[in-house]
């Protein structure tokens, strides 16, 4: 399996779903495996810089293999990867939103969903990986 545009519409789809039920615009990402872009959604009203956050954070995910929101623990002062945030020319996001999409072992792509608080955020790419889980 690959991300395609079907796909990562359909992944998009869901996040939007649940962050019009908790009344949020968000803005939604979706990479393939290299990191590319493969869809993107900005839903009426949400914040600018959320744009690049959640792309971003779709590419963190794939790109560390674990939730933004995980790495956001490992990546505190004394903690294993203290700094990444500073990685691969700012790229890395470091608080949740960001869900590597997985199939077995493999990380085939990620998503990012940015526009509320990280709870908000988690809880929008959480319909996203359960809409993936269910294919």
């Amino acid at each position: 399996m690959k991300i395609d545009l079907d796909l990562a519409l359909e992944l998009i789809a869901a996040a939007r779903k649940k962050a019009e039920e908790i009344a949020v615009p968000m803005v939604i990402a979706v990479v393939d495996s290299g990191g590319n872009l493969t869809a993107f959604q900005r839903m009426d009203g949400a914040l600018l810089v959320s744009i690049d956050i959640a792309v971003n954070k779709a590419y963190s995910a794939l790109a560390i293999k674990i939730p933004t929101h995980e790495l956001a623990e490992l990546a505190q002062p004394g903690k294993p990867l203290f700094g990444i945030h500073n990685a691969d020319g700012g790229r890395i996001v470091i608080f949740g939103g960001g869900m590597p999409l997985k199939k077995g072992d493999e990380v085939i792509g990620g998503i990012g969903v940015s526009g509320g608080s990280v709870e908000e955020d988690v809880l929008c790419a959480r319909a996203a990986l359960d809409r993936f889980g269910s294919l």
